[in-house]
């Protein structure tokens, strides 16, 4: 064999210092046009080295669970600067559910979740990072972020917005629609229900009760893709913050060791999933979510699931609408490890 090449050694050294790189500096040497375009966008020289990764939020003034949900992004790119890597913030709002109820609005609701998914997945892919950090707390958002990090596949985090606070009496949305019907009965006065109107949503967060938004902050915890013990946190808690930089820099940790979604879920994952939303009465608009989420994980899961695994479930939770309580008490019952740790016997482990 003939000897190597001074300008062959070159080469090959030249290619290993290319395959060890992070995947995003792998495309720096592609694209030279990156770097100068990272530069005007704010980044400093020493932030181009750095592991990459891309915070993509629902922020937006469309509804509670959204419009707070800045405050964790700067938070969970302080821990990735923290950690030695750097956030780069994006955003696709979603809508709202509730506002969108009574008028054609609602035929919006189900094809924004994909909207906002396939979103995602242009940001992610038109531009490579080496981890992202997901934050989103309700009915459709949350849903298409999961989705979306089934389909990029890229280490990856959940934070969620959390829950907000009850209000007087521990008032809670779900109850407006029977408090309207008793106004419309005149059993109560006019000013009684603007009461409740200008009362039932005192904080930011996900409505406090067991609907699809608190669901799906369930279903992300359960399926191991968020920090234990943090779905349903009290929007207004300090803890929620912290954690949210803790994700930002497990992000950098999870890019160190390059661990995907798809290596940590599994159709077990997803069975394990469904025996929680039994116990937790979780919404049965998980049936359109859950298998759409198990679908971008290369999953089949179906009605049919549902139906054999919760023949075996028990309901524990007793948080409204089923039960008597607001959601932000679930996570001071022990959130999901607590449920879980309940059925562990019912549980592949």
């Amino acid at each position: 064999m003939d000897e190597k090449t001074k300008a062959q050694i070159q080469q090959e050294a030249a290619d290993l210092v290319v395959k060890l790189q992070p995947r995003s500096g792998k495309f720096r040497t592609i694209s030279p046009e990156m770097d100068p375009l990272r530069l005007g966008s704010g980044w400093s020289i020493e932030d181009l080295d750095k592991p990459q990764v891309i915070i993509e939020s629902t922020f937006g003034d469309s509804h509670p669970g959204s419009a707070g949900l800045f405050d964790l992004v700067e938070e969970v790119r302080a821990g990735v600067a923290e950690a030695g890597g750097h956030g780069a913030r994006y955003f696709c709002t979603d809508i709202c559910d509730g506002e969108a109820q009574g008028h054609d609005g609602i035929n919006y609701s189900l094809p924004s979740r994909d909207m906002i998914a396939n979103m995602i997945e242009i940001h992610a892919k038109a531009t490579p990072f080496d981890a992202g950090v997901f934050v989103a707390s309700c009915d459709k958002g949350l849903p298409a972020n999961l989705m979306a990090m089934g389909r990029i596949n890229i280490p990856s985090i959940v934070v969620t917005g959390g829950v907000m606070d009850a209000g007087p009496d521990l008032l809670t949305l779900e109850q407006l629609g029977a408090i309207s019907a008793r106004y419309e009965r005149g059993e109560i006065s006019r000013e009684e229900l603007e009461f409740a109107k200008h009362n039932a949503c005192p904080s930011c967060g996900a409505c406090s009760f067991m609907g699809t938004a608190s669901t799906m902050q369930v279903t992300a915890e359960a399926l191991g893709l968020m920090l234990p013990g943090t779905a349903l946190l009290p929007a207004t808690s300090s803890d929620l913050r912290e954690f949210a930089r803790e994700a930002g820099r497990q992000s950098v940790w999870l890019s160190e060791h390059n661990l995907c979604p798809r290596d940590i879920v599994t159709k077990e994952s997803f069975e394990n999933l469904i025996m929680v939303h039994g116990a937790i009465s979780g919404s049965t608009n998980s049936l359109l979510h859950i298998p759409a989420i198990a679908r971008e994980f290369g999953i089949e899961m179906s009605a049919d699931d549902f139906d054999r695994l919760h023949r075996g479930a028990h309901y524990l939770l007793n948080v409204r609408p089923a039960g008597e309580w607001p959601a932000q008490f679930f996570y001071y019952a022990g959130g999901v490890p607590r449920i879980m740790e309940e059925i562990k016997s019912m549980l592949h482990l």
